[in-house]
């Protein structure tokens, strides 16, 4: 048994990734400030003895002795990131080094939660994790594309200079239940308005493409991550290779739910990806193994059955 800290614990990534670690036997620690995490993600651990909570915010000094600590905490969606852009370079940044201290004061192996979009717009398809990217380092997106790169360089520093035991993973568009209906991510926009009968929004004319993953594989890879010989850093590709375009994930929404919604079509934001597929040989080589399990009709049906219940509670 491991005592494990997650940050960002009663997120939508993180509470699958605490139920995971208690299912598995682990002493879990859940730290969360619910700027978009929710107590309702968590419910079902609250009364389990191995499962603790702390509310506090990440960009705040934190002590405990854990032996394991996942850094998930950061908004990860544009509504929520670009709602206070000084707040999510903070989080990533501020919150990365104290969690990086807490690990080198502990002796403690640390996972940070990178993302794909350290990629920007790529020029290189699929992107492989040599890819050094293509971001617009003073746009709209940069508080979440730089604060994430300036994580990584965080992470490989405090392991060249402190020794820091550090894995990286880079995570691509997952989705799955607890998403949040207003995180404005595109599989949540979607099943929510096919399900309320309201209008399908597509930025842009739908062609851009995007790689789904279940939660349920991401935190398998995650787990198996965590897992991999000292000596092995990453960063590492966690993403479902297999690639929709915008229009193709919208027409199969309004299939699996039998909605009558239109598709209407909005300009595309600015520094939006028009291509998004992970390269997940390295995944595939270095975590035993691993690849996505969940295809996407089958990930879409439990997301879609899990939203029914919540806007039926919220109605009530």
């Amino acid at each position: 048994m491991k005592r494990i800290l997650v940050t960002g614990g009663a997120g939508f990534i993180g509470s699958h990734l605490c139920q995971r670690l208690l299912n598995d036997g682990h002493d879990v620690i859940c730290l969360d400030n619910y700027f978009t995490g929710s107590k309702q993600n968590i419910l079902p651990m609250l009364g389990h003895p191995m499962f603790e909570l702390v509310r506090q915010d990440v960009t705040h000094p934190y002590f405990a002795e854990v032996d394991e600590v996942y850094n998930l905490a950061c908004p990860a969606s544009p509504v929520h990131y670009q709602y206070n852009p000084i707040k999510t370079i903070k989080t990533s940044v501020m919150g990365a080094i104290n969690m990086l201290g807490l690990a080198k004061r502990v002796k403690a192996r640390i996972l940070q939660a990178s993302t794909s979009e350290v990629y920007g717009d790529p020029t290189v398809h699929p992107q492989p994790e040599e890819y050094w990217g293509n971001v617009n380092p003073i746009g709209p997106r940069s508080c979440y594309d730089e604060g994430k790169r300036c994580a990584e360089s965080l992470f490989m520093n405090y392991h060249v200079q402190n020794d820091v035991k550090i894995k990286i993973v880079r995570i691509f568009n997952t989705y799955g239940p607890n998403m949040n209906p207003n995180d404005g991510r595109v599989v949540s926009n979607f099943i929510v308005q096919a399900l309320k009968g309201n209008d399908i929004t597509i930025f842009g004319d739908g062609s851009q493409t995007r790689s789904f993953q279940y939660v349920d594989d991401l935190v398998e890879g995650m787990v198996r991550m965590m897992q991999t010989p000292d000596d092995f850093l990453g960063p590492v590709n966690i993403g479902n290779p297999n690639e929709f375009t915008m229009n193709e994930l919208a027409e199969t929404i309004l299939e699996l739910t039998g909605s009558s919604s239109k598709i209407v079509f909005q300009p595309l934001p600015p520094d939006d990806p028009r291509q998004r597929r992970p390269d997940i040989s390295l995944a595939r080589e270095a975590l035993n193994g691993w690849e996505p399990k969940v295809q996407l009709r089958e990930g879409l049906k439990n997301t879609i059955a899990y939203f029914e219940q919540l806007l039926k509670q919220l109605e009530e």
